[in-house]
This record gives structure tokens, C-alpha cells and sequence, in this order.
């Protein structure tokens, strides 16, 4: 899991407690060990696709110790602690956050700048912990938000269709993600309608065909309870297939999604929310309506050791 730029900031600061300059590759390299990161973790972009998520935070937690005066920047890219950040460590301090930074007058004065600057919007919680949320933040929470709408938007939409659009619906995101081959190939797989506002059918796992998925789709409104995900396991063994996937427009109660199959047989549960981010994700029944170009600070460039 990759760790937000306050979770950043004590082991940060502990790699330049020897009193060395360090390098901020040297400093990455620690964090990755420190938070045992995977490549997946280190290469994950923000929705901006200007940077990755990782060295975001590692640029924000030196930005925000660095104005509180905990370390200092000798030389581009270089960084060294101050005598405020050694003092700060012989505290042994649980954590660094910006609650604890905010003690600093510089930083203090900084917040109150930034904020006066950004004015960022602000919960109860927040402004008892004098907390001001980053640009990456700010822009990643209206992402989210936006995005949360138009799910729910595709959602009601879908609801108000007959079956054989939810079928053909279904049919589409499956093509998208790699199942089926071609769309004409996938349509043709389709077994019959169940008669329940549903689908059951087969389809291909890719396009060479070399295996089959079981695919039950409901259109429902209600709670799809365990023993629904339990008859579709006992069609999948009643037809020998060993992979299926249960869409629904509703969702999964706590007992259907624990239920595990025997036999090898493995199932992937979509829920209503997770086929409209599918659908997002995948451009089904959405279109990109119009790109604008967000500039900030390249922080790589700044903080290149070359």
C-alpha cells in the first residue's frame, strides 16, 4: 500500500539522522524498503499522469518538513537534517504529521498563507487540525467526486432499460475487457434469457477461445442474498465449467461474498458499482466529453541529481 506524503515524513527524516547529505533517490529507495512497495506501487500514476503517486508524497512530505525547518536543501536534490529536525528525533516522535508541523511558526505561517492562497474546502476535523490539502489532493478528491456521479448516472440509466439492453450492456464490457473475441462472436455465445430481467451464457476467456466463463447477470434492485451465488456455483459444476462471473446492477450481501465454491471452481462477483467503474474505465455508454491541461511544478526535474 503506498503510503500518503504525512506517512512519509518520520522515516524521511530518520534517513538524514546520520547528518549526511542524502539524495533524493537515496531517500526513495529507503521508503520503498521501509513501506516494502512493489513495482506496481512505485509506478502508480496520478489521475493527472504527471508523476507517480509515491514520488508525489515523497515530494510533498520534504516540501512541508522542509518549511517547517526540520531539513535543509545544501544543493539541488540534496538534503541534509537541521539541528530542529535532530531535536525533534531524540523526542523519538511515534509520527511526523502536519498536526505535529503545525507547532513550528514557519510552518504556521506557511498554512496560513497557502491557505489564504488556495482556500481549500474544509471539514469540522480539519480545521481543528489545521490541516490544508495538497493540489494532487485537492484535484484527486473532485476526480473521485465526479466520477462517483457519473457511476451513479449510469446506474440509474441502465435500471430504467429493458433486459435485452443490459444483455447486449454486458456483452459490450466483457468485449472491452478481452473475453469473447469479437462482439459478434461473443453475441453468438449468449445461451438464452433466463426470463428473470437476466442473462446466463458462455463466452470465451480470450480471443483463442481456450476457455470458457459461465457468465449470470440480474438486473435487480435487491440484495443478491448467498444461496443466488450458490445455485449459480452448482450450474457451473452442473455444466463442468470451473470459472463464472455473477454481474449485478444491486449488490452482494456479506454472506454471498463469502462464500467460497469447492472444486476449483472460481467466481468473480460485480457488483453495481464495480460494473459502472468497468464501464468508465472501458468507454461503455460513456464518451470523454472534453481534456484540459492542469501545469504544475515538475517536481522530477527540480529534484534530478543529474
Amino acid at each position: 500500500m503506498i503510503p500518503d506524503f504525512q506517512s512519509c515524513m518520520l522515516p524521511f527524516l530518520r534517513k538524514l539522522e546520520d547528518g549526511s547529505v542524502h539524495s533524493m533517490t537515496e531517500i526513495q529507495n529507503a521508503l520503498i524498503r521501509e513501506f516494502h512497495l512493489t513495482e506496481t506501487d512505485i509506478k502508480e500514476m496520478l489521475p493527472s499522469n504527471r508523476t507517480t503517486r509515491f514520488r508525489s508524497n515523497v515530494g510533498w512530505a520534504k516540501t512541508h518538513m522542509q518549511k517547517a525547518g526540520l531539513l535543509e536543501t545544501p544543493q539541488r536534490a540534496q538534503y541534509r537534517i537541521t539541528e530542529a529536525g535532530l531535536r525533534l528525533l531524540q523526542t523519538r516522535p511515534e509520527h511526523i504529521n502536519m498536526k505535529l508541523l503545525f507547532n513550528y511558526p514557519a510552518y504556521k505561517e506557511w498554512i496560513a498563507l497557502s491557505n489564504r492562497n488556495s482556500e481549500p474546502k474544509r471539514n469540522s476535523k480539519q480545521e481543528s487540525e489545521c490541516v490544508i490539502q495538497t493540489p494532487d489532493i485537492i484535484m484527486e478528491e473532485e476526480y473521485k467526486k465526479l466520477r462517483n456521479i457519473l457511476a451513479q448516472d449510469l446506474l440509474e440509466r441502465i435500471l430504467k432499460k429493458d433486459p435485452g439492453f443490459f444483455e447486449a450492456l454486458v456483452i459490450k464490457l466483457l468485449v472491452a475487457m478481452g473475453y469473447g473475441g469479437s462482439l459478434n462472436e461473443a453475441a453468438g455465445m449468449v445461451v438464452g434469457k433466463s426470463g428473470d430481467e437476466g442473462i446466463d451464457g458462455i463466452i470465451k476467456e480470450d480471443k483463442l477461445g481456450l476457455d470458457n466463463i459461465y457468465i449470470q447477470a440480474k438486473r435487480w434492485n435487491n440484495v443478491v442474498e448467498r444461496p443466488e451465488v450458490q445455485k449459480f456455483v452448482g450450474a457451473l459444476a452442473g455444466k463442468g465449467a470451473t470459472k463464472g462471473i455473477f454481474i449485478t446492477t444491486s449488490s452482494f450481501s456479506r454472506g454471498a461474498r463469502e462464500f467460497k465454491p469447492q472444486n476449483n471452481i472460481k467466481i468473480v462477483l460485480i457488483d453495481g458499482n464495480q460494473l459502472c467503474e468497468y464501464m468508465i474505465d472501458y468507454n461503455i455508454g460513456v464518451f470523454t466529453a472534453n481534456t484540459f491541461e492542469v501545469k504544475r511544478i515538475d517536481i522530477d526535474f527540480f529534484e534530478s541529481e543529474e
